[in-house]
């Protein structure tokens, strides 16, 4: 039962996480002249197909290809943007939750999440076709990045630490 009480405790810490970071996107995104309203922004309201889709969709649209052998039809790529976007918080809250209860309790592990996140990214998805190589991009780009998974990073460990208290 702890094993599932911790994982639902990542699952939720992740998801403020998630939604801290996409804050600070969109606080950019309204900054640089973005007009869309924050819900319809952040669930992919303007997705309408697969070539719109950003990058968890376009993960999304890959493991439907391997698994469906086919390419699903374009009504699938906001709920998967979604999806995929989503999911991937909640599981690096989850697994930081348990990494947190079994191995690393301090400070310097809830500072490393989001970078981990961050770099993770820039070394898994550029071999998906999804990103270019991390050296391809340019300081800038690189730093508004990491700096929004840090938000993430410490929003969902200071989340975990409330659930935990």
């Amino acid at each position: 039962m702890k094993l599932v009480t911790t994982a639902a405790a990542g699952v939720l810490a992740g998801a403020v996480g998630t939604l801290a970071m996409d804050l600070v996107w969109y606080r950019r995104y309204r900054r640089s002249g973005g007009t869309e309203r924050f819900l319809a922004w952040e669930f992919a309201e303007d997705t309408t197909s697969w070539e719109t889709a950003s990058a968890p969709g376009q993960v999304g649209l890959r493991a439907f290809r391997v698994a469906l052998r086919r390419t699903p039809p374009d009504t699938w790529a906001r709920p998967t943007t979604n999806l995929v976007h989503w999911a991937t918080g909640a599981g690096w809250g989850v697994a930081y939750a348990l990494a947190r209860r079994s191995v690393v309790r301090s400070e310097a592990a809830a500072a490393a999440l989001g970078p981990a996140a961050w770099l993770t990214s820039y070394a898994t998805l550029p071999l998906l076709g999804v990103y270019r190589p991390i050296w391809k991009y340019d300081a800038r780009t690189l730093a508004r990045d990491l700096g929004a998974h840090t938000i993430f990073g410490l929003a969902t460990a200071t989340t975990l630490a409330a659930v935990d208290r």
